[in-house]
C-alpha cells in the first residue's frame, strides 16, 4: 500500500499497491504492520457495508463519542462516491477543517479516517456500495452528528442532495463557540 498524507491531520488515503499478470491483479487492503508503522489504528471490530441506488443520496456526517471513537477504513467497492471527513479535535491543527475526496471502484483508493472526525459521504453515481472497516463497536448511545450544511463547515457538495435520511438532515449545527466533542 501506499499511504499519501492529507491536509488533515493523521487522515491518510490508500493507494493499493497492485501485484499483477494476465489474470488481473491482487493487492492487501489493510497491514497491521504498514498500518502500524504509520500510526494508525490497527485493530477492527467490524466490517460494514452501505449501498446506495441512487446518485445524488448523502450519508452522514456522523461520529461516535468516547470511549467508542471510531477509526474507519472506506473504500467504495461500485460506483462512485464524494467522501467527507471533518476533524472535530479540539488540540489538532486542523481542528474544523475538511476535506473531500473521491472514492471509485476504478480508482479504489481507500481512505483511513482517523478517530476525532465526523464522516459523510454523497454518492455520485447510481448503485454505489461502500465497504468500510470500523475500529469500535457501532454504540447507539454514543452517536451523534453534524448537519451537512452546516454553514461553520463550508462544504461543497458534489450534486444536489436528493436522497438523506431525517436523522442526517436534522443533525444540530454548530454553536460559533460551543467547538466539538473532542
Amino acid at each position: 500500500m501506499i499511504f499519501h498524507k492529507t491536509s488533515l491531520q493523521d487522515a491518510y488515503l490508500i493507494e493499493l499497491e497492485k501485484k499483477g499478470d494476465d489474470r488481473g491483479f491482487f493487492a492487501r487492503t489493510m497491514c497491521r504492520e504498514e498500518f502500524a508503522a504509520h500510526g494508525l489504528d490497527t485493530d477492527y471490530v467490524q466490517q460494514n457495508t452501505s449501498f446506495s441506488a441512487h446518485k445524488g443520496t448523502l450519508r452522514g456526517m456522523h461520529y461516535q463519542l468516547p470511549p467508542y471513537t471510531e477509526a474507519k477504513l472506506v473504500r467504495c467497492i461500485a460506483g462512485a462516491i464524494v467522501d467527507v471527513i471533518v476533524d472535530l479535535r479540539r488540540q489538532s491543527p486542523t481542528f474544523m477543517k475538511h476535506e473531500r475526496f473521491e472514492l471509485n471502484d476504478r480508482n479504489r483508493l481507500q481512505l483511513y479516517v482517523p478517530r476525532g472526525f465526523a464522516h459523510a459521504f454523497q454518492t455520485v453515481s447510481d448503485d454505489a456500495e461502500v465497504s468500510y472497516l470500523v475500529s469500535a463497536p457501532y454504540t447507539p448511545s454514543a452517536e451523534r452528528g453534524v448537519r451537512y450544511s452546516d454553514p461553520r463547515l463550508g462544504i461543497t457538495w458534489p450534486l444536489p442532495v436528493t436522497v438523506i435520511s431525517n436523522k442526517d438532515a436534522s443533525w444540530p449545527l454548530l454553536q460559533e463557540g460551543a467547538g466539538a466533542p473532542f
